[in-house]
């Protein structure tokens, strides 16, 4: 079988295995076939199922355009176990970092964007059950607050089921009083207006910046990255974005290719690595010209890729005899 069969094979699984867990998901990839990512996997902790998602796809979308084929039994809480993502419904962008969490709804239209590979795990709620608890409110999606008490018990119940690595399939009683307990604290744990600006100053100050720079560590090997794909990701504007970089005396462009270049240069230098080819490896961080990826190369390490490559390993074999 040949290695594009084996790619196409291997996004076809992810798309049947997100399509049965999920619902009708399509995937737009990120970057060449070869390194996708796409993961997906069930499990029963005390009654209730986790779904648990691992991926670096550009993009995961559900149209939502045929009431008849979509689910409309569930909600899911999404927890944000590593990486960074925005997941779209309802015209509101939510994003999410490390330990972060959400409520997402199983109708209607929704895209999940990863900002490179992220991991995240979902609980599934009757979603009769949580509309009748937000008592016609709505909010069927919507960001968990991670400072109010209501919120931060969410977190600790969710973290606490994803700890537990005993799969149960009986525990109905188990079950229905923690589905409970997880629907009645959503409506007081839900992350409001007042406190979801508070935090905005909070990021659009100090760490924004900081924040910024992580999620670009996390989307290197895109190809499509590129400051107006960033500041749409980010639900910020392009000029807002340059002038983030711009205070430091730096830019966006040049802190991805420095970015670029130094994992490139790590993999040159990893002898583990030695057979991948210089372009290979250009690819993978996300260079598309394997001449402007040498002259860059060049300058900023004063050693053509071949040169440095070849320098190093030496002297790692030279240092171990």
């Amino acid at each position: 079988m040949s290695i594009p069969q084996l790619d196409c094979n291997r996004l076809e699984r992810w798309t049947a295995a997100m399509q049965r867990v999920c619902g009708r998901f399509e995937t737009e990839l990120a970057f060449n076939r070869s390194l996708f990512i796409g993961e997906i996997s069930t499990s029963l902790r005390a009654g209730l199922q986790l779904s648990n998602l691992r991926t670096n796809a550009g993009n995961i979308k559900r149209f939502g355009d045929n009431p008849d084929r979509d689910d409309d039994q569930h909600c899911f809480l999404v927890s944000q176990r590593t990486g960074y993502s925005q997941i779209t419904q309802g015209g509101v962008k939510i994003q999410l970092a490390p330990g972060e969490m959400l409520l997402m709804d199983s109708v209607g239209p929704c895209e999940i964007t990863p900002f490179g590979l992220i991991e995240h795990t979902s609980l599934s709620l009757s979603r009769a059950e949580v509309r009748k608890h937000l008592k016609g409110q709505g909010e069927t999606f919507g960001k968990i607050s991670s400072s109010n008490a209501c919120g931060r018990m969410l977190h600790l119940l969710m973290d606490e089921l994803c700890k537990d690595t005993d799969e149960q399939s009986s525990a109905d009683a188990q079950g229905d009083a923690l589905q409970s307990a997880f629907i009645s604290l959503l409506s007081p744990g839900f992350e409001r207006a007042d406190a979801s600006s508070s935090a905005a100053l909070t990021v659009n100050g100090v760490n924004l910046r900081s924040y910024v720079q992580k999620v670009i560590d996390e989307s290197l090997t895109q190809p499509g990255l590129s400051p107006a794909s960033l500041a749409s990701r980010l639900n910020i504007s392009v000029r807002h974005l340059y002038r983030l970089f711009e205070e430091e005396g730096d830019s966006v462009c040049r802190y991805i290719q420095r970015a670029r270049l130094k994992r490139s240069a790590d993999d040159l230098s990893n002898p583990f690595l030695k057979t991948e080819s210089i372009t290979a490896i250009a690819y993978k961080w996300g260079f598309t010209d394997s001449a402007h990826f040498s002259r860059s190369f060049k300058k900023q390490f004063e050693q053509s890729p071949k040169d440095f490559r070849a320098h190093v390993l030496n002297a790692a074999t030279a240092g171990a005899a």
